[in-house]
């Protein structure tokens, strides 16, 4: 074999390598990619369910706090923006609203001995924990996903496949909102 045929063997050889392994690396790309919906989508599930069960805890408060119309105002006007969200970035804020106004109506429930004893808003309130929860963990686990998919996307050399073929970042759920960040002040 002459020497040119050598080189010629090698060349094509480092072709077929760098062919299979863009497309290996595409192919993971996708493959986190669509993990990552697929995870958004285990939320929203969890987040559509909340979204059903809160006109009827507020049904059940409006019968013992009539006057408290501001609050169970937030609660709907925050459940209708999370139904009719239209992207991921409308959707977070629009749970993070839902989460605030949800937690001052159960404060509220505290000012209403009756209402606190009553067994179908306790029920209805078990039922909200335990979506609360399971959005918790759906978060937490849509947040590891993102941070995998867009790690793949920035790191070297998997970040020339992906924006050869524009793959972009995906948006980590962020449910802390500035007022929960700041730090308490403690008085004596």
């Amino acid at each position: 074999m002459s020497v040119g045929t050598i080189i010629l063997i090698v060349v094509i050889a480092i072709v077929v390598f760098i062919i299979f392994y863009a497309i290996g690396v595409y192919n993971k790309l996708v493959g986190a990619r669509n993990k990552v919906g697929d995870q958004w989508s285990q939320i929203d599930v969890q987040i559509k369910k909340r979204a059903d069960l809160i006109p009827n805890i507020v049904e059940t408060v409006k019968g013992y706090a009539s006057h408290e119309k501001d609050t169970l105002a937030d609660v709907i006007n925050a459940r209708n923006m999370a139904v009719n969200a239209k992207s991921v970035d409308e959707e977070i804020k629009a749970d993070n609203m839902i989460t605030e106004a949800v937690s001052k109506l159960f404060a509220l429930s505290e000012a209403y001995p009756d209402l606190k004893a009553n067994t179908n808003f306790l029920s209805l309130q078990n039922d909200l924990k335990d979506i609360e929860e399971k959005i918790g963990y759906a978060r937490q686990f849509y947040n590891d996903t993102v941070m995998s998919y867009n790690n793949i996307i920035e790191m070297f050399p998997s970040n020339i496949i992906a924006s050869m073929f524009k793959f972009k970042k995906a948006t980590f759920f962020d449910d802390v909102s500035e007022k929960e960040r700041e730090v308490p002040k403690v008085k004596f």
